[in-house]
């Protein structure tokens, strides 16, 4: 499966998006015939490319030269434009879903019903050109996973149609609900609406960079130069690697508690267990402030980690965790039993990679059931049991 990592460490925008995307090799004739497509008016737009730098870093800044000044569009006729043209299925339905999530955002911000939106910089016809020519790339590229870096908000303040706005720009902030962000980057316009639009409507997942055969990096360059960093959105194109889902493929999960109680600790590790953590236990911690703290620390599988983290806010004092992957070696093992002098017993016999049975023990809570029907002392129990050498059934 073909995928694309947006690495959007300096934002992203229409023209960034493009421009990283015809750096992968899609041919600017290509996505000049297929634009033809849409039936605008002969003329109204020139598509260019040059390559150029950013902080001393190479990109490629793609740019339409529009002739047509016709600004402002409503978004009926936007989405009749394309869905009336010859373009294929999947690059309408692109186009047309990242349009409609730009409508609903300026729906709100301006209080008005979706099929009164007009839009000014949006409609212009270098942002429809922007949007749908993303469309087009993507189905060129065969992409069928698109992963999106967390997004910087920016600060300061953007010249607009609607007149100076604070950034992110309200629609471009009602964009970005429900996306991972952050304002670790400098001032200026980092995201701007039609790069929001774009990620919103079409990314499959948020966060960092996913597993893959990597094939190209492609640099899009946006038409500023920030002083922290290349103003530049790198896109990474490869194929997908299935993942491990094996048990030697394992998430720890760990927290620095000093203010839980014992009882609260152990609570939380019944609950822990009981909703499948592999492994859980608590190493002694000396903290900040000389305090003597605990290490929690849970081993878990890939898909169970949003669960149990959850769980373990919830169910303890930690106000944040720390994870990462890694791998076991683990001997194989198998539950058997045997007939005792107690009567049936599980033993737990673990087994290595030749098929060798290296040891055998019987199961504790079977031992501890026996102890108590017995009255007789736990330890007594499995030492009987550990000494009898029981066969195979």
């Amino acid at each position: 499966m073909k995928i694309i990592y947006f690495d959007c460490y300096a934002g992203i925008s229409g023209d960034m998006t493009v421009g990283a995307l015809l750096d992968l090799g899609v041919p600017l004739e290509h996505l000049d015939a297929e634009l033809a497509k849409l039936g605008l008016p002969s003329g109204s737009y020139v598509l260019s490319t040059r390559c150029t730098e950013r902080r001393h870093v190479a990109a490629l800044k793609f740019d339409v030269t529009v002739h047509d000044q016709h600004t402002h569009r409503h978004y009926a006729g936007i989405d009749a434009l394309i869905s009336e043209s010859g373009l294929s299925d999947p690059v309408k339905g692109k186009s047309r879903l990242i349009f409609r999530r730009l409508a609903e955002a300026e729906a709100l911000v301006h209080g008005v019903k979706i099929e009164d939106v007009h839009f000014h910089e949006v409609g212009a016809i270098d942002s429809i050109v922007d949007i749908v020519a993303t469309a087009i790339c993507l189905e060129y590229l065969q992409v069928e996973e698109l992963s999106v870096s967390a997004l910087p908000l920016g600060s300061g303040f953007v010249k607009t149609a609607h007149g100076c706005l604070s950034v992110p720009a309200p629609a471009t902030a009602e964009l970005l609900k429900g996306l991972p962000v952050h304002g670790e980057c400098g001032p200026g316009e980092r995201v701007t609406p039609t790069g929001a639009a774009i990620v919103a409507a079409l990314a499959d997942r948020f966060g960092q960079h996913p597993v893959m055969v990597l094939e190209k990096t492609g640099h899009g360059a946006g038409t500023k130069d920030f002083l922290d960093c290349p103003n530049i959105l790198r896109a990474f194109l490869g194929t997908s690697v299935k993942e491990d889902t094996s048990d030697n493929d394992v998430i720890v999960v760990e927290t620095n508690i000093d203010d839980s109680t014992p009882e609260i600790l152990g609570y939380a590790m019944e609950r822990l267990f009981e909703e499948g953590a592999l492994d859980v236990f608590v190493t002694p911690v000396q903290m900040k402030k000389n305090r003597p703290g605990v290490l929690l620390t849970l081993l878990c599988h890939q898909q169970q980690l949003e669960s149990l983290a959850q769980l373990l806010l919830a169910e303890t004092s930690a106000i944040g965790l720390r994870h990462y992957r890694a791998d076991r070696i683990v001997l194989l093992r198998r539950i058997v039993e045997h007939q005792t002098e107690f009567g049936l017993v599980r033993f737990k016999q673990v087994i290595d990679a030749g098929g060798n049975i290296l040891r055998t023990s019987p199961e504790y809570e079977d031992c501890r059931r026996i102890a108590r029907e017995k009255n007789i002392p736990c330890r007594e129990v499995m030492e009987r049991l550990h000494c009898k050498g029981v066969s195979e059934p």
